[in-house]
């Protein structure tokens, strides 16, 4: 006999995810549900509901519920220069193939609150590519975009991102690109007019740009088969002839439909080049 108590809140949480959809118009429908079910109880303690059905009704019929359930749902765990060797992949084995391009853009997918758009922003001017660079940085989560487009950090986290910028093979100390102050660093302004910060969702947007690289990185673990299947699609369509897709430690093309696509470029830092005829 299948756990009643289970099957009641797998109803209850796919009826908050719909109730999110059509009132809202953020589709969580593809993530990974069991993610979603971890991030859901940690969101009942926060808003002091003993179900699901009772935060859905808050979500529907109090307009500042959901910004705030938002910070759960969607996850926002990132660092500067987070995986040195990937940087350090990009500077030694993508960017002498990018100096080629007479302008770069660049697709940052899934952005969270900007750490990674920082982190290459500083590796192309190390490089001397930002200037002719533009860096799309897209997140479904308003707050997040919003602290990406001020650049603005904890000093407390300066230390290891400090340690991961120099592994990635640092042309310069990361605080030359920062000031401090108040507990709190502030990225200089000549990156950020680099960037284009905008609400874009891998479950129902398209394509608005082509772009000769996109880094994706632990985003689609919380997406299931089918959501990352249109992800990678996305990316494919976006990535002009022969450019390139990171994706996290943790993530693949390996079961993916667009895999025959892709060529392996660095195999083990995630890094794929998309084939010149397909």
């Amino acid at each position: 006999m299948p756990n009643r108590k289970n099957t009641t809140l797998d109803i209850e949480q796919r009826l908050l995810i719909d109730a999110i959809y059509y009132k809202y118009h953020f589709d969580f429908r593809g993530y990974a549900q069991a993610s979603l079910k971890r991030r859901l109880q940690a969101a009942l303690i926060h808003f002091g509901c003993k179900t699901i059905s009772q935060l859905q009704d808050r979500v529907l019929h109090e307009r500042e519920t959901f910004p705030a359930l938002l910070e759960y749902l969607t996850v926002q765990v990132s660092e500067m220069f987070r995986d040195p060797s990937y940087f350090r992949a990009l500077r030694e084995q993508v960017v002498p193939l990018l100096r080629t391009y007479p302008s770069l853009k660049i697709w940052v997918a899934g952005c969270s609150a900007g750490e990674e758009v920082y982190s290459l922003a500083i590796l192309l001017r190390e490089e001397g590519l930002l200037e002719r660079s533009l860096i799309y940085a897209t997140d479904i989560n308003p707050a997040a975009l919003k602290k990406g487009e001020a650049g603005v950090y904890d000093i407390a986290r300066m230390p290891a991102s400090t340690e991961n910028h120099a592994q990635s093979g640092a042309r310069s100390s990361l605080s030359e690109h920062y000031s401090a102050a108040y507990g709190r660093v502030v990225f200089d302004k000549s990156l950020r007019k680099h960037m284009v910060f905008s609400d874009h969702s891998l479950a129902t947007d398209s394509v608005f740009s082509e772009v000769q690289l996109v880094s994706c990185r632990n985003v689609l673990i919380y997406f299931d088969r089918e959501l990352q299947d249109r992800a990678l699609g996305l990316f494919k369509e976006a990535l002009c002839r022969k450019g390139f897709l990171g994706l996290g430690a943790k993530e693949s093309l390996l079961f993916s439909s667009h895999a025959a696509s892709f060529d392996d470029f660095v195999l083990k830092d995630c890094i794929y080049q998309k084939k010149a005829v397909l």
